[in-house]
């Protein structure tokens, strides 16, 4: 639904005035929304940028970012590339793997591998990974689908619950860790904010934790040796531009209790953007304000776009 003044509409009743449904057909020349009914059907309402306040599959995964490419509209946070592998969570662990950046160990299947082997992927889980471990589909947000398993007997109903949500099923060896958390922001030159922590309700991190129950924390800074706050920010900044991510993104890590040893557990490139979100919250504990953050983020997406145009293209 296309609104004409945000401000205004500040009941139900006010959205009588919506401009009606419009769509973004993909076609560089309209550079805007397509008004598909109403009395200005077959209009287009022109745009500046968009910004994507979206989760999970179709979303956050580069599919969004595509159309917004094709659209030749610019589109604030990651481009195509680096939504799709950050969504990928087997695809960013390998990536991360590759550039030296410290992952907790796993082992990944496919939903028809399960259905045909089950017995095979059971054995690798025991001894790749072991007891306890996290179950959880490769291509999901807000921790959906996502089960902590102690023993093999939890294994199958865990593994049937990702198999909802995605074909491709990741299982990480659990790690007794704090979980610290680093906001990126930038392009070409992205910069990391203080480092936060968040400490669960719950066993871990999971979706009732986050949005649910309201006993979960968040302390900013975290409560961690300097060194250990640099190396994170510094391995922060490495996941980014692994991925290929641009504008923003949040970058969850695991620091070992024991040992302090950090792992690098995966990059959200569109993360909660409320005023009270970790990612608003992390980069206002490092002097930016919440408008000031959206103005950057607006300049950034502005200025990667005209970076791409100086690229020829040809069909």
């Amino acid at each position: 639904m296309l609104l004409d003044s945000i401000p205004s509409l500040d009941s139900t009743e006010a959205l009588s005035v919506a401009q009606g449904p419009a769509i973004l057909l993909g076609d560089p020349s309209l550079n805007g929304f397509y008004i598909t009914e109403g009395p200005r059907c077959g209009m287009t309402v022109p745009v500046d940028v968009i910004f994507p306040v979206l989760h999970g599959p179709f979303g956050e995964d580069g599919t969004v970012q595509g159309l917004a490419s094709l659209s030749n509209i610019p589109c604030a946070g990651a481009g195509l590339l680096g939504s799709a592998l950050g969504m990928d969570k087997v695809m960013m662990k390998q990536l991360f793997i590759q550039n030296d950046l410290e992952t907790t160990d796993f082992i990944w299947f496919l939903r028809s591998a399960w259905q045909k082997k089950s017995e095979t992927i059971v054995r690798g889980v025991r001894e790749a990974v072991g007891y306890p471990c996290f179950v959880k589909p490769a291509n999901a947000g807000s921790s959906v689908g996502i089960s902590k398993v102690t023993d093999e007997k939890g294994l199958a109903p865990a593994v049937a619950l990702a198999c909802e949500y995605d074909r491709k099923i990741l299982i990480e060896k659990s790690v007794d860790a704090r979980e610290l958390e680093c906001a990126v922001l930038g392009n070409d030159d992205p910069e990391a904010s203080v480092v936060g922590e968040i400490i669960p309700c719950n066993e871990f991190y999971d979706y009732n934790a986050k949005y649910v129950d309201e006993d979960s924390k968040i302390v900013i800074p975290a409560d961690i040796p300097l060194q250990i706050a640099n190396r994170v920010r510094h391995w922060a900044v490495a996941a980014f531009r692994t991925l290929d991510c641009s504008g923003m993104s949040r970058v969850d890590f695991l620091l070992e209790r024991n040992t302090n040893r950090i792992c690098l557990n995966e990059i959200n490139t569109i993360p909660g953007f409320t005023p009270i979100s970790m990612y608003t919250k992390l980069w206002e504990a490092s002097g930016l304000t919440y408008p000031n953050l959206i103005d950057r983020l607006i300049d950034l997406a502005i200025d990667r776009h005209r970076d791409i145009q100086q690229s020829k293209f040809y069909r």
